[in-house]
């Protein structure tokens, strides 16, 4: 039996079609769940009620300072994820109204912290699109 989250079901389209438009973006399933990598360095993990949290959700890798701001901002939609929370990861929910737009913006940051240098300069310059 095929895993259910490999297929095109609820939210998790829209976060492979953002996640997948990164440069060098795959797709890797891990601990169950669909995880999003640059260059295999993980920078989103969906999060389908882990532990029974009672949520859908996706984590990105992000810095205590942007995890702080958006809770802060909105706790029904953003949230700090166990196990990596503490570095400064950020959940945000998608069993909820998802700002697509932010969604996006906060998938590009998690991507670009797990970029390696050299690929992040050349998206930088314009060398490479997503």
């Amino acid at each position: 039996m095929a895993h259910p989250l490999k297929k095109e079901i609820g939210p998790v389209k829209q976060v492979r079609e953002i996640c997948l438009a990164l440069p060098e973006a795959t797709e890797k399933i891990a601990w169950g769940e669909p995880t999003w990598r640059v260059r295999d360095k993980m920078f989103g993990q969906y999060d389908n009620n882990h532990h029974n949290a009672g949520r859908v959700a996706i984590w990105f890798k992000s810095t205590l300072e942007a995890q702080e701001m958006y809770v802060s901002a909105d706790q029904d939609r953003y949230f700090v994820p166990p196990y990596v929370g503490m570095k400064g990861w950020v959940g945000v929910r998608l069993d909820v109204d998802v700002d697509w737009d932010a969604f996006e913006e906060i998938a590009t940051e998690a991507w670009r912290l797990a970029a390696p240098k050299k690929l992040l300069a050349a998206f930088d310059a314009g060398a490479v699109t997503p």
